[in-house]
């Protein structure tokens, strides 16, 4: 029960519970086993209309709200975490910023079939030396004669090379500022183009059933009319990208530890010891509140940034907060999860294993922990000295 949701968001939630209950947890140990991206579940999960929930239903997106989206992507990701971020990857980090910066030409051209989950796009910043310091992208993109020449490369993009991926808004260097430092630009490249190299990841803790990859560009041309927003807006265009992206990674925390803490529950009430359930034993019963505590207040965090968002309201601190309180409560509930479980929790035929290794991922991607934190300061200490001045 919470005060935010309204019957749309029920009808949302079991919709997609069912999907994942159904669909995905029969199969998907099988694919994380073989580190498989699942092209055919995916496209199934497409039929649901999932992948384009934000984006405007003229260009076959199914026009919901922020709320709607989020627990799309918790309750798939209270089943897998792999098929999670691959929805939540496409929603936040592809469709929309083509949807919230993209020219009518642009939203024709790419929305109608990202909105089917028969391809996907993707969101190109992080490189070998830029990440967290999104001013060292180095990879570069020259105007000549109406076109953009591209060359750089790209790390540990989602979505990025799979049979269904279609292309990746690569941030780059256009040119430089007046002030001498970089002007970066966001710029839309389809994978298939010549000179376009996708290289699937292998051997990863995480996500093994999702598709992340490295991606090289040499001399990569695309059209002029294919620069997303202004030229050198890159940086704004990342940043409002991030924000509503932690809002998903939140979610994927939320819906791993809601759905760890589901597993040590029912594995506490049949699991028997010295004649009874290990549920009536205190230091077990206490775990379990504890966790559902935690899932609790996540999940109020979480929803509250989504309902600023929907309702006009600036969202930037509490999107942060939100996606690292999630992400923290996924690591602490998982790792409870297995000490309820004991060696049982240790073994890849138990859902909860996967669950542990998958949330490690979500302290890192879409700002680090510590970044965050850091973030969080800086907006309480401006707006301490604000309401200081006023």
């Amino acid at each position: 029960m919470n005060v935010l949701i309204r019957k749309h968001h029920n009808r949302i939630r079991q919709k997609i519970r069912g999907f994942a209950e159904n669909e995905i947890k029969p199969v998907i140990l099988g694919f994380d086993e073989k580190e498989e991206f699942p092209v055919s579940l995916i496209e199934e999960l497409g039929k649901t209309g999932v992948f384009g929930m934000n984006a405007p239903q003229k260009f076959g997106g199914m026009g919901a709200d922020t709320l709607s989206y989020i627990i799309a992507v918790e309750e798939l990701a209270r089943v897998d975490g792999s098929v999670g971020a691959t929805l939540a990857a496409h929603n936040s980090l592809g469709v929309g910023p083509i949807v919230e910066f993209g020219t009518e030409k642009q939203k024709q051209k790419y929305l109608p079939e990202l909105c089917t989950g028969k391809a996907l796009w993707a969101f190109g910043l992080t490189e070998k030396n830029a990440g967290s310091d999104a001013q060292a992208v180095e990879t570069k993109a020259d105007l000549k004669k109406g076109s953009w020449h591209i060359t750089g490369s790209k790390l540990f993009i989602t979505n990025g090379s799979s049979e269904i991926s279609k292309g990746l808004t690569v941030a780059a260097i256009t040119g430089k500022r007046p002030d001498g430092r970089k002007e970066i630009s966001a710029i839309l490249v389809e994978n298939d183009l010549p000179g376009v190299t996708a290289r699937t990841m292998r051997g990863k803790l995480v996500w093994r059933a999702a598709n992340n990859a490295d991606i090289a560009y040499k001399n990569v041309v695309v059209q002029e009319e294919n620069l997303l927003g202004e030229r050198g807006k890159g940086i704004h265009i990342m940043l409002k990208t991030i924000d509503n992206g932690r809002l998903s990674i939140a979610a994927l925390g939320l819906g791993c530890a809601q759905g760890a803490y589901e597993m040590a529950t029912e594995y506490a009430m049949k699991r028997k010891q010295f004649g009874k359930p290990i549920s009536e034993f205190q230091a077990i019963s206490f775990k379990l509140a504890d966790m559902a505590m935690k899932v609790e207040n996540a999940r109020n965090t979480l929803y509250n940034a989504c309902w600023l968002k929907d309702n006009g309201y600036e969202f930037g601190k509490q999107s942060a907060m939100a996606k690292l309180y999630c992400s923290e409560i996924a690591r602490e509930v998982t790792d409870e999860a297995i000490q309820v479980f004991g060696g049982a929790g240790l073994l890849r035929e138990n859902h909860v294993e996967r669950f542990y290794r998958d949330q490690r991922l979500l302290q890192i991607g879409e700002g680090t922990s510590e970044i965050l934190r850091m973030v969080i300061s800086r907006k309480i200490l401006k707006e301490f000295d604000q309401n200081s001045t006023d």
